[in-house]
């Protein structure tokens, strides 16, 4: 006898990805690779030493229920960019949260940045969301994270639902960076005080830690002016947070800050596309 369709459970995506590079004649290599399921991993021409990779989830976004892993390792004396082919879309939760990890490490005299796009919450969605970060004392790294609450040019907006981020970053085994975001229930009102995002609907968390984030802190502040945005250094890291009334909007001050802890490269060409 045919059960009754609410009997079914729904379909989810799954997806991991592993990559780890290596370097061979002054350039940067794959030593690993691995995709299973939603996750794919892209490996373009960068006609440079360096290497590229882009993450891609072919299920078109998330929901309720979804689970992905990610795992990148930058070997010593590597050079590796990550980054997404789009915006990652996270949708209206039935039932259950989507989960989202990624294990990032970078060896002796690495570099490591980490720049996916932006990340669209959508209203009633429900993400939970940890990057780890494992460093070596000579390593440098560079990690972005932009948030979208809704698209405004569709007249989207976030009300409710459930955003959490939590990130660990140690670098010579000690613990460097660390926090902890959680955004639960009435997102709308949360974000509407002057404590937290004062009614702007975008906002985005730079971290860079490496030789140069002293250095680089005077630039960083120049780009984002008078904004809504601030920058500080310590303990050998950089912190930038910013937030903005429209994805746009973050993206022109976003991206030009990005350039400046990149030493004047751009952002991925998949941004622009």
């Amino acid at each position: 006898m045919q059960q009754p369709a609410e009997q079914y459970a729904p379909q989810r995506a799954r997806g991991k990805g592993r990559l780890v590079t290596k370097p061979l004649d002054g350039r940067t290599r794959l030593a690993e690779f691995y995709q299973e399921g939603c996750a794919k991993i892209r490996l373009p021409e960068t006609f440079s030493p360096d290497m590229e990779a882009i993450l891609i989830n072919t299920s078109g976004g998330l929901t309720g229920g979804d689970v992905i892993e990610w795992s990148v390792a930058a070997s010593d004396s590597t050079r590796l960019t990550v980054t997404t082919q789009a915006n990652e879309k996270v949708y209206k939760a039935s039932a259950g949260t989507a989960s989202v990890t990624t294990r990032l490490a970078a060896g002796a005299n690495a570099s490591l940045h980490w720049l996916p796009q932006e990340t669209i919450l959508f209203d009633q969605s429900s993400l939970s969301r940890r990057l780890d970060v494992d460093l070596h004392e000579t390593a440098e790294f560079l990690a972005v994270e932009a948030v979208l609450m809704g698209r405004q040019a569709m007249g989207e907006r976030l009300r409710h639902g459930l955003f959490r981020d939590r990130w660990r970053v140690r670098k010579g085994g000690r613990l460097l960076h660390a926090e902890e975001m959680r955004l639960d229930g009435e997102i709308d009102l949360l974000g509407s005080g002057n404590a937290t995002l004062g009614g702007e609907t975008a906002f985005a968390t730079i971290l860079y830690a490496g030789p140069l984030a002293e250095a680089m802190l005077a630039k960083v502040r120049e780009v984002l002016g008078n904004g809504n945005g601030g920058a500080s250094c310590w303990q050998g890291k950089l912190i930038v947070r910013m937030i903005a009334p429209s994805g746009f909007e973050l993206r022109k001050v976003l991206v030009p800050a990005i350039a400046v802890l990149r030493n004047g490269a751009p952002v991925p060409k998949v941004w622009n596309i």
